[in-house]
């Protein structure tokens, strides 16, 4: 077991290493769309990329729309793990709609032996999430 400090430390170093190891900038919150964003999540059980629809309703709603109208694209093209759930709750009880791919592999942040795992799992998925949001954009906005 790991107190609050060290499980601190531990994430600060992994999210320092992991920018060293694939030195990029990444869309993530850039996206330009309102309550549109791509995040990275790694915690002691689990690790995923994922494309949140965070903002009111009828945002949701409108990307929700054209998302799961190019999700065969998204799937035989670029991402064939993807998941569509179009009312995740998170940890905090919120609900947002989310794309995710999730890592097939037992890891915790707080098991030095699976990082390298998750940055490459991290780099490649995320690489492919972005070239397709880049590629439809303006589908998804439109």
């Amino acid at each position: 077991m790991f107190s609050k400090e060290e499980s601190k430390l531990l994430r600060q170093e992994f999210w320092t290493s992991f920018g060293k190891s694939f030195p990029r900038k990444w869309i993530l919150y850039n996206t330009k769309l309102k309550g549109f964003s791509f995040k990275f999540h790694f915690d002691t059980k689990k690790a995923l990329v994922a494309l949140d629809l965070e903002d009111d309703l009828e945002h949701r709603i409108k990307y929700w729309e054209k998302l799961t109208a190019l999700k065969s694209i998204l799937i035989n093209d670029y991402l064939p793990d993807a998941v569509f759930d179009e009312a995740y709750i998170l940890d905090n009880y919120k609900e947002i709609s989310r794309i995710y791919v999730p890592l097939d592999a037992k890891v915790s942040i707080h098991n030095k032996n699976s990082w390298q795992i998750v940055m490459e799992f991290f780099n490649e998925k995320m690489s492919l999430f972005e070239a397709f949001f880049e590629e439809y954009k303006e589908v998804i906005e439109g």
